[in-house]
């Protein structure tokens, strides 16, 4: 991959009602040259608008990727992947980083009635996990608007070390960072 192409990587941070949303755009180069805001509702179902909010405010055509570091932010705040997708007109890519059952056991425990069943709606929607090695790490990846193959090499080219998308662990340090002085505030 060319190193002036372009990732957002989007990560949150939250400790209230309302999770901070990081966006890091970084080339592949490892350069890293915008930031932006949002926000979503803990155990809320917004984040995926959030996440479009903050791609629109970016006003970036040169990004050329979307990372997200997860699928369920916020407490069960499920990412609609495809939509996202839809409205960016970008490729999607979601980046976990444990091992899990999935999301189905956990949405029961927590919710039930129209609440499980939207999350569950959503969530059945979103395309399989692949188990991908980087570097030294195994990540878990669902994508969207592009294929596997093209997917598995986004994730590896943006991350030239560990198992962290370069974009992803700014966008982190990026969010954690606007949540504690917003807590300062």
């Amino acid at each position: 991959m060319k190193p002036g192409v372009r990732a957002l990587g989007v990560a949150e941070s939250y400790r209230g009602p309302t999770s901070t949303l990081g966006g890091a755009v970084a080339r592949a180069s490892r350069v890293v040259d915008g930031f932006a805001y949002e926000t979503c509702t803990v155990g809320g179902l917004d984040a995926t608008d959030a996440i479009a909010d903050l791609f629109d405010s970016l006003d970036r055509e040169d990004v050329r990727y979307v990372f997200v570091a997860g699928i369920a932010l916020a407490w069960y705040n499920v990412v609609d992947l495809r939509r996202l997708h839809r409205h960016i007109g970008r490729p999607v890519v979601s980046v976990t980083f444990e091992e899990s059952p999935g999301l189905r056991d956990a949405l029961a425990a927590e919710f039930e009635g129209e609440e499980l069943d939207r999350r569950t709606e959503i969530f059945d929607r979103q395309p399989p996990r692949e188990r991908l090695r980087v570097n030294d790490q195994t990540v878990f990846v669902r994508s969207v608007g592009l294929d596997r193959s093209e997917a598995r090499d986004a994730v590896r080219a943006f991350t030239p070390e560990g198992g962290r998308p370069e974009p992803l662990r700014v966008a982190r340090l990026a969010a954690r960072a606007a949540d504690d002085f917003r807590r300062e505030e």
